[in-house]
Formats: structure tokens, C-alpha cells, sequence
């Protein structure tokens, strides 16, 4: 049954390229781990309406002590000076439920922490709960996340976990067909698949792999301490320390695999982008680059 939606879902990202048509009044603020430098989170602040217009919701759901975790983000807020931030943990009897809804009135932040990003999905897909974070989105609130916080962006979700290879200290050693287990995320992004800890943790071979295999999904690796603000017109720009790479195969040729399950293709398109870095999702090509302020 999971097989069967992730390809409705493919299909259904396939129809709406890249968010092609789509207009957004809010932002989607993704951070691919790591350290959060305070001029980051400010900006986040400054993008859910900041300090004294902002009522920022942690979902703390990724973590495996979440309660303990959405209060210190919550307590981190409250430190850049936005005087409503609160944490709530969601399950998924509570995301069934009416009710719940209450807790999204006036919210123009919601901020997902880090940890294991199916814990999130597991309790938030096919909820009312996920429709209204889109609502939100749509209506201008601004969507963060942080490391898995950052994987459940995307429509297709990357799990953090591969079918050949059970060696966990050296992880996706391969570009192989077959391999990179997917699953449904919460949807923000329909046709880009978000990675995270990117550069550091050397996860090339995992998003060059899915991206193959999910045309003509874009993929986006954000390294940590480093964000990728995605604009609701579908451009982003980079801010951080790190690099975001772009790995585009939507024009690739010769998409194939040998026997034994090598994956390979000609044509994909890289772009390393650094702070400061703009990047349009309806063209998949860099903008100009803007002269500092």
C-alpha cells in the first residue's frame, strides 16, 4: 500500500514541476544541521513576522526525547526576543483529531527539530494536521527545520536508510538502483528531494542515487550550518557557513543500470552554491548574484 501512494505521489510531483505556477506567501527555512549561528535563527525570526509579531510552534516529534527538546528550542526563541514560542508534541491520535487544529491558530513560524525524520511522518502524514501546515505555508507562514526537520520538507523523503549496504559506519558507499529507501514527506516541496549534513557527511552517492531514480525530482544537499530559504516565488537563497549543492538530472540522457545495479546517466547538471547564492526552482539555474548590502 506504501508502494503504491509513494507512486501516486511521483506522478502526482511529475504534473507540478518544481512548483511550476505556484505561488507561496510564506518561506521554507532549511537548515541541513549542525550549529544554528544566531544571525541564522534571526532571519527565520525576521521571516515569521519577528520578535514581537511571531508565534513560533516547535514540533519537536524528530527527536527521541522531544519534550525535553521543543522546550529548549521553544526557550531558544524566547532568547532572540520573540515573545510567543511554545513546543507541542503531536501524535498521531492527536493529529486525527479536530481539536488539535486550535494550537495552529495565529502561528506564523512552525519549526521542526532534529532526530529521526520518521518519527515526524509517521505521525503527521495523511492528518489534518498535515494539510494545515500547508495551509500555513500557503498563507504566509514561515516553515524551519533543522537536520531530519529538514528531510521532512520534501514530498519525497529521504529515510537515512539503504537496502544493500548494512554497514553503518560507512554508509552508501554506492550509486546502485534499488537501494535508497524513500517514503512520504510532508510535501512543502513536490519535486526537490532535500538531504542534509550534506558535504560533512559525504552523501553525495545517496542523492545522485534517488535523484536517478526519481526523475525529474531535483536534488538539494544543504551542508550544516547552512540554510537554504526557499521564497514562495521557488527561488531560495543560501545563508551559513556551508555550501548547498543542486544535483539536476531532469535533462540527464542514458539513465540506465548494469546487471549489477550500477546506476549511471549523462547529462546531470551540479551547482555548488555559497552564502549569498540564489537559485530559481522553476528554471533550475543560478540567479545573478546580488552585490552585498
Amino acid at each position: 500500500m506504501k508502494s503504491v501512494k509513494l507512486i501516486l505521489l511521483l506522478l502526482g510531483g511529475i504534473l507540478c514541476m518544481a512548483q511550476a505556477g505556484e505561488h507561496h506567501q510564506g518561506h521554507l527555512f532549511i537548515i541541513g544541521g549542525g550549529r544554528r549561528s544566531p544571525e541564522m535563527m534571526k532571519e527565520y525570526v525576521r521571516l515569521a513576522g519577528g520578535p514581537e509579531q511571531a508565534s513560533i510552534l516547535v514540533l519537536p516529534m524528530a527527536s527521541g526525547d522531544g519534550d525535553t527538546t521543543g522546550l529548549e528550542m521553544a526557550e531558544e526563541f524566547r532568547g532572540l526576543g520573540v515573545r510567543t514560542a511554545r513546543s507541542l508534541f503531536i501524535t498521531r491520535a492527536m493529529a486525527m483529531t479536530p481539536a488539535i487544529l486550535e494550537q495552529f491558530k495565529g502561528v506564523t513560524g512552525v519549526y521542526f527539530t532534529g532526530g529521526d525524520q520518521a518519527r515526524v511522518t509517521r505521525e503527521l502524514v495523511g492528518t489534518p494536521v498535515q494539510k494545515t501546515l500547508q495551509d500555513l505555508y500557503r498563507g504566509g507562514a514561515a516553515i524551519g527545520g533543522t537536520s531530519a526537520g529538514a528531510a521532512i520538507m520534501s514530498a519525497v523523503m529521504l529515510t537515512g536508510d539503504e537496502k544493500l549496504n548494512r554497514d553503518t559506519v560507512n554508509g552508501f558507499t554506492f550509486i546502485k538502483r534499488d537501494n535508497v529507501v524513500v517514503t512520504e514527506g510532508l510535501g512543502f516541496l513536490t519535486t526537490v528531494i532535500v538531504d542534509q549534513h550534506f558535504i560533512r557527511r559525504k552523501r553525495h552517492n545517496r542523492l545522485i542515487s534517488v535523484v536517478l531514480e526519481h526523475p525529474p525530482h531535483v536534488g538539494v544537499g544543504i551542508d550544516e550550518a547552512t540554510a537554504a530559504i526557499v521564497s514562495g516565488d521557488s527561488t531560495f537563497r543560501v545563508m551559513g557557513n556551508g555550501s548547498v549543492m543542486v544535483i539536476d538530472a531532469s535533462q540527464a540522457t542514458n539513465i540506465h543500470s548494469d546487471e549489477r545495479g550500477n546506476l549511471g546517466a549523462s547529462g546531470i547538471r551540479m551547482h555548488v552554491l555559497l552564502n549569498g547564492d540564489e537559485f530559481d526552482l522553476r528554471t533550475l539555474a543560478p540567479l545573478p548574484r546580488r552585490e552585498p548590502r
